[in-house]
């Protein structure tokens, strides 16, 4: 019924390498610079993976000063487009090093759905359950009287 207990000796430094890994995958993404884009190109900003803004360029074909709602909206439309190139930048940085990052997990006792193990449970029951614990309808909870849902019902005396 004792299940071996890792080395939490072993488990500080997977951790360790764990965090040393996703901190070189933020600084090469900090490094990296995007072009976020609106208006065919007639407006441009750049910035880098780390959020650092580099530039600025708007084609003066834009500038209108009769309506400089326009030249906002385009200002505002290319942060944006960066802003989600940025956001996949990291993304895929991150996702580059997933499977490192759980294979490294692997051996621990419970972390088995993490890694595409098996689901465990030393009792059986449903992974996450403690014992004791029961499992969630797939529906909800179960009906009360006359049908009526927990906490739907009239009010008691």
């Amino acid at each position: 019924m004792s299940a071996e207990l890792p080395d939490l000796g072993d488990l500080l430094r997977r951790a360790q390498r764990m965090s040393e890994q996703l901190a070189e995958a933020q600084a090469r993404a900090d490094d990296q610079v995007v072009e976020g884009r609106a208006g065919g190109g007639a407006v441009r900003v750049t910035v880098s993976g780390g959020l650092e803004f580099r530039s600025v360029s708007i084609d003066p074909a834009v500038v209108d000063p009769a309506d400089p709602s326009l030249l906002e909206d385009l200002v505002l439309g290319a942060l944006h487009d960066a802003m989600a190139q940025v956001q996949r930048l990291r993304g895929e940085s991150l996702g580059e090093m997933a499977p490192d990052l759980l294979g490294s997990l692997e051996g621990f006792p419970g972390l088995e759905a993490l890694t595409g193990g098996p689901p465990s449970s030393p009792s059986g029951e449903e992974p996450g359950l403690l014992p004791g614990d029961v499992p969630a309808s797939p529906s909800g909870p179960e009906p009360g009287p006359a049908g009526e849902r927990p906490g739907t019902g009239p009010p008691g005396p």
